[in-house]
């Protein structure tokens, strides 16, 4: 049996930064910023959610992979007001970043 995928866009909405946390639990020299990986308003486009886009955080990734199939299958989460969009973050609690998953188009 295959299923038939949307496509869908990724985007970075927020980079945030725990500095408390940080200063509290992390042995850091020189600093700790937002995640260095991302960059505010950066977007990717996927045509399958089995392939990590270039350039993407692998722990992001595997944070939010599963709201991704979500959204590619055609699924809408019911707490999320617009249809077709769902908020997902990666789990880097001293410096989260929070992403806004989409579907682009129809099945092909």
């Amino acid at each position: 049996m295959s299923y038939d995928m949307h496509k869908c866009k990724i985007t970075v909405l927020k980079r945030t930064l725990n500095q408390d946390l940080a200063q509290e639990y992390l042995e850091t020299k020189g600093g700790f910023g937002a995640c260095e990986q991302f960059s505010d308003g950066q977007e990717f486009v996927l045509e399958t959610p089995y392939e990590m886009p270039e350039g993407f955080c692998a722990w992001a990734w595997a944070d939010i992979r599963g709201d991704i199939i979500t959204i590619m299958a055609g699924g809408d989460p019911p707490w999320i007001k617009q249809r077709g969009v769902t908020i997902a973050g990666c789990t880097d609690w001293f410096r989260p970043v929070i992403f806004k998953v989409e579907r682009t188009d129809n099945p092909s």
